[in-house]
């Protein structure tokens, strides 16, 4: 019974990529997977990217002719000290090409990606914000990001707190882990305003995984009614988080124009306002003196 609830278990060490093979990873992997699906099918381009996590095929209901997978190769360690995971290219989605970079300093050109999609992506990377500034240059003005991350602000969240204090408190003998060890997570609120300060607009967010975090596939099937439940009364204490941000550069053509516009305007009219206002000085010194 102890796999069935939300006691000790066996995932105390899991990375990402073996924790997706339990019954609690499977079961967010299908929610994220789903909703994917829906927010990259017409975001419309030339570039895609995802970066990180093979297990979820983030690009395949996206149309764009070029889509490739990027996999963080430049590490050996996390922000926490655990080693990263090395994915295996058997692992990989069939519609992508693999690339091997550091999340923080990607290879490609400013401004050439059409869509780039973050799973997890931010909570392992060595630093999420630098991260997230290389993903604002690389995208194009008007390109889409999406971002999948945990909810610390769950009670999937609150049970990984009460891990980690677990272990520092009773030595390993405390409940353990129901999400992967590794990465920190980064709020809905956080994350927005990380965004907002990088000139992007969030256009859309959701929760997910409204479910008891429990190990147990029958006790997770148990619990199907609070998924409906949970979008109607508790919407942002979802397990899981998406974000999908648009980059704004705004008026930076317009602007320019404008500004040339203004300065012909002026050059053609200044002479005129002049000389009108110098007639209007000049008047009261025509008018007849009076005769004494």
């Amino acid at each position: 019974m102890a796999e069935s609830s939300i006691g000790t278990g066996t995932s105390a060490g899991m990375g990402l990529s073996e924790w997706l093979q339990t019954p609690a990873g499977a079961y967010l992997l299908a929610w994220e997977q789903k909703h994917i699906d829906l927010a990259v099918a017409d975001v419309f381009g030339f570039h895609a990217v995802q970066l990180g996590m093979p297990q979820l095929q983030a690009l395949r209901a996206n149309r764009m002719p070029d889509r490739w997978l990027a996999l963080d190769g430049g590490q050996t360690e996390g922000r926490n000290g655990h080693e990263h995971e090395h994915e295996h290219e058997s692992e990989l989605p069939p519609q992508a090409v693999a690339i091997h970079c550091d999340f923080d300093a990607l290879p490609f050109d400013s401004g050439s990606l059409d869509l780039m999609v973050l799973p997890h992506a931010l909570e392992l990377a060595r630093d999420p914000h630098l991260a997230l500034r290389e993903v604002e240059r690389v995208l194009r003005p008007e390109g889409r990001v999406v971002v999948i991350g945990f909810n610390p602000a769950s009670l999937w969240g609150l049970r990984q707190r009460l891990g980690h204090v677990g272990e520092r408190v009773a030595a390993g003998r405390g409940p353990a882990l129901i999400l992967p060890r590794a990465g920190e997570f980064l709020g809905h609120r956080r994350l927005r305003d990380w965004l907002h300060l990088l000139s992007f607009e969030v256009e859309s967010g959701s929760f997910g995984g409204y479910r008891p975090p429990f190990r147990s596939e029958k006790w997770l099937g148990r619990f199907e009614w609070t998924e409906r439940a949970g979008e109607r009364w508790w919407p942002m204490l979802g397990a899981v988080y998406m974000l999908s941000a648009v980059k704004r550069v705004r008026g930076m053509r317009l602007v320019g124009l404008a500004r040339k516009q203004r300065q012909h305007g002026n050059a053609v009219a200044s002479p005129a306002v002049v000389s009108q206002h110098h007639r209007v000085l000049e008047r009261p010194q025509t008018e007849p003196m009076e005769i004494s």
